[in-house]
């Protein structure tokens, strides 16, 4: 473990990497082959992460939740990130926005959600609004004690597995100095009411874990299952950005690494024209700028970490931390894979998955573009004339 971690964090590690290891490593080649993780297996991977206290870890102690903080999750995620995501999920880490819930909205979803007993699911992003998300269409209107729901959302993680919905919605325009913008608000919808149709897509990357469409017509949910107050949608959901943004970097270290020591194995004992290809520079300075890009993103995630501790993360920061890690990882398996050759497209290997894996990396927590652009305006700020 790298020493400029402290034991707290060390302790962690090796904890999560064991049961990586040995509870989720062994099934990959299965989930990658159906595209689904079998309903048995779901729950016995859950129940072993519960009794193990590998599961919801960043959820609140006082409703059952692991209570870790950002440096003590961000070095958890790390670990997670050598397995798939579709066996890394079972182990929960409920989206933060969740911790807005109040009133019946703590026994009906949050604290369900810490025990294991529901599963959520995070529905922004839509056919016509991604980077964009201020574009969202789906509209929640007024009617008595409730509001009805129609729309589309696109590109929503685990929603065949999701009991309820995190869902955002324009329930009105407000007047700003800058013009007029739309009213945004989170909701807590039930999967089960009438009107939700929920399918889905084919997609290149995270085999099992299923990306999905859901659509809303005439779908009624009462006012009081709004989170966080109307038109505060986006407000809470700053923390849940900011966490995802550093966490899916941590994810990007364990997926490099585990891609890395392949690689790294392979070069020591493939040989070429008399010898190991890693006497070769074209295949040792690969591994060496492997190394090196990995051992900066650990760091700029420990330090994003350390900062969403203190609450003092900026937005550029996280979008850093998010494109040098998101980039790094599809570096990393990309050079790895070439190493290996013709076997690293093989399926008989891991490296082709990692490769695909790593590539939504750079689109889904914010396309690397769109991290571009937040850093760049930030950096011409801070030094105009």
């Amino acid at each position: 473990m790298p020493p400029f971690m402290t034991d707290e964090q060390n302790m962690i590690a090796e904890g999560v990497r064991a049961f990586v290891e040995t509870e989720l490593q062994p099934h990959e080649t299965l989930v990658e082959k159906l595209d689904s993780v079998p309903d048995e297996l779901f729950r016995e991977i859950q129940q072993k992460a519960i009794a193990a206290g590998y599961y919801a870890l960043n959820m609140p102690e006082t409703f059952g939740g692991g209570g870790l903080n950002a440096s003590q999750r961000c070095v958890a995620e790390i670990e997670f990130g050598r397995t798939s995501r579709a066996l890394a999920v079972i182990c929960n880490r409920p989206a933060p926005i969740l911790k807005s819930c109040v009133g019946d909205q703590i026994e009906t979803y949050l604290k369900p959600v810490i025990t294991g007993e529901r599963w959520e699911c995070f529905a922004l992003t839509e056919p016509g609004a991604g980077s964009d998300a201020r574009a969202i269409t789906t509209r929640a209107v007024r009617d008595g004690d409730d509001f009805v729901i129609n729309g589309t959302k696109q590109f929503i993680t685990m929603a065949m597995r999701a009991d309820f919905i995190i869902l955002f919605a324009v329930t009105g325009v407000d007047s700003t100095p800058t013009g007029e913008r739309k009213r945004i608000t989170a909701f807590l919808v039930d999967k089960d009411t009438p009107g939700i149709e929920v399918t889905p897509l084919d997609v290149l990357s995270n085999r099992g874990m299923k990306s999905c469409i859901i659509s809303f017509t005439d779908v009624r949910v009462p006012a009081r299952n709004i989170l966080g107050g109307e038109g505060n949608g986006f407000g809470i959901a700053k923390s849940w950005i900011f966490s995802g943004r550093v966490m899916l970097a941590a994810n990007c270290i364990g997926l490099a690494e585990r891609a890395m020591k392949i690689a790294a194995q392979w070069a020591n004992t493939r040989t070429a024209f008399g010898q190991p290809i890693g006497r070769f520079q074209g295949t040792a300075f690969k591994l060496a700028d492997m190394a090196m890009e990995i051992h900066a993103t650990r760091l700029m995630v420990l330090d994003g970490a350390a900062k969403m501790d203190a609450g003092t993360i900026t937005q550029r920061e996280a979008s850093q931390v998010n494109l040098f890690g998101s980039e790094m990882a599809g570096r990393v398996t990309d050079n790895a894979l070439q190493i290996m050759g013709g076997m690293g497209i093989t399926k008989d290997m891991p490296l082709e998955r990692f490769w695909r894996d790593a590539r939504v990396e750079r689109i889904w927590e914010g396309t690397s573009e769109i991290h571009r652009d937040i850093i760049s305006k930030d950096v011409l700020r801070e030094f105009a004339a």
